[in-house]
């Protein structure tokens, strides 16, 4: 094996990898909060919170191995942009929504759930794609006017802080990932999306990947001499 492919290899691992305990985080998080309190504020405060603090430390850990993407619409951006090839769509994209899958049921089993059960909150509200629309154009302005400004290095932070925030002031609490969106398909968990939700979830994500591509492009370009 040549070490570019180790290195693809190594790169779409680190995406699986990531998804899944990014999914992992979420749903076993949602799982914990809903046996410890009725209170719906305190169990998503108990979710958010873990989520930011997994978020941070997966990107900073795996920033370095595949870009810690863990969001399809995040790759499409970084390849629109032309930081990546467009064939990387058909690895990392496979692997994320494949992570996702695999972190839901980890979390199910851990919390003695069927490992993966169809989840049964319906979500696709008007309000609530319009929230994903928001929390995904924001997450994709945080992530691309840092790399463009070469502030990487703040990216964890950042990311994490934006995810952190956005599960309050969205009232979708900002899934902006359709990995993540599937994944939590396969949970009844606090966590959980039905499946009916789920196309819906996505094309608001694509949508708010759209927007937020168009502003980090306005606001970063800069102007031809």
């Amino acid at each position: 094996m040549t070490v570019a492919r180790l290195e693809h290899a190594r790169a779409i691992g680190g995406e699986f990898l990531g998804s899944a305990l990014l999914c992992a985080v979420v749903v076993g998080s949602g799982a914990a909060a809903q046996s410890l309190t009725t209170d719906v504020g305190l169990a998503l405060l108990i979710n958010a919170l873990a989520t930011v603090f997994g978020l941070g430390v997966l990107i900073v850990l795996f920033i370095t191995i595949s870009g810690a993407h863990f969001n399809p619409v995040v790759t499409l951006v970084d390849v629109v942009l032309g930081h990546r090839p467009p064939t990387i769509l058909l690895t990392y994209v496979p692997a994320q929504i494949v992570g996702c899958i695999a972190g839901a049921a980890l979390a199910n089993l851990m919390f003695e759930y069927p490992a993966l059960e169809l989840g049964v909150a319906d979500r696709a509200t008007p309000a609530h794609l319009l929230a994903e629309i928001v929390a995904t154009a924001g997450l994709v302005l945080v992530i691309f006017t840092l790399v463009r400004l070469d502030k990487v290095a703040v990216i964890p932070v950042a990311v994490a802080a934006y995810i952190g925030a956005a599960y309050f002031f969205t009232s979708s609490t900002s899934f902006a990932n359709p990995a993540i969106t599937v994944g939590r398909m396969f949970t009844q968990t606090f966590a959980g999306i039905a499946p009916v939700s789920v196309p819906w979830f996505i094309g608001a994500q694509l949508v708010g990947g759209a927007v937020g591509l168009v502003l980090v492009i306005a606001l970063t370009s800069r102007p031809a001499r």
